[in-house]
């Protein structure tokens, strides 16, 4: 399974914080509704894929799609 965030902000400051919380959060309610047919499930790798603006600039993950 894959879960993806978007954030969009017209602010200066970034959002990759709120965007990783939510796929986390994501991840974590999936697991709450399986757990009780499967217990030994994995949530993880999770990483940002892609940014963009902010402070430190621009960024893409190599294997990130378009």
């Amino acid at each position: 399974m894959r879960i993806e965030s978007l954030c969009r902000l017209t602010g200066k400051t970034g959002v990759e914080m709120e965007a990783l919380t939510a796929a986390s959060v994501a991840a974590l309610t999936i697991y709450d509704m399986c757990k009780a047919v499967q217990k030994d499930m994995t949530i993880g790798p999770l990483r940002l894929l892609a940014k963009s603006g902010g402070k430190s600039g621009d960024f893409k993950a190599d294997d990130a799609h378009d």
